[in-house]
């Protein structure tokens, strides 16, 4: 596979597992912490992996906000996009994944091609902006709430759809 990077950021250092996880099953692509690189490097690749956490009501991770200026500069023409979104469903039930909405609608805005939607059945919230047709608009990842060989599992069949779908 070819033209393929992850984009994340990781305050805890969750975002960043879940990044390892995805990168070990495309073959060790490219991983870049925003928070060094900000929104440079983006235009380089056609398909792209982007990772975020929602914070608190449904904010973006810290870093993600701060570059968000920039990144809404970028035209995702003739991208393909893959988002995945950390949240803790117990503990925040009404914005569970949020964040990743907010990147959807972004790319969408910004003209790229999201692929990667996930089912939301096993998943216990109440509501989330990261829900479009009644699947989540990438892959939704609880660490807190979820066993660990679940989420690998999960990891693994969402890479397989990706490399069907990435160019």
């Amino acid at each position: 596979m070819r033209n393929i990077a992850i984009f994340y950021s990781s305050s805890s250092g969750d975002t960043k597992t879940v990044a390892d996880f995805i990168s070990k099953e495309l073959d060790d692509i490219k991983e870049f912490d925003i928070k060094i690189t900000g929104s440079d490097y983006i235009n380089d690749y056609t398909n792209i992996i982007l990772g975020v956490s929602t914070y608190t009501d449904g904010q973006l991770q810290l870093e993600w906000q701060k570059i968000w200026d920039p990144f809404c500069k970028i035209d995702f023409t003739d991208k393909k996009v893959a988002i995945f979104g950390l949240g803790d469903q117990i503990k925040y039930p009404d914005n569970f994944v949020d964040a990743m909405g907010t990147l959807y609608t972004q790319i969408k805005k910004s003209n790229g091609q999201i692929i990667g939607n996930t089912s939301i059945e096993g998943y216990q919230f109440n509501s989330s902006k990261a829900i479009i047709d009644n699947k989540f608009v990438g892959l939704a990842v609880d660490l807190n709430n979820t066993q660990e060989h679940i989420i690998i599992e999960k990891v693994k069949s969402w890479t397989e759809e990706l490399k069907k779908n990435f160019n």
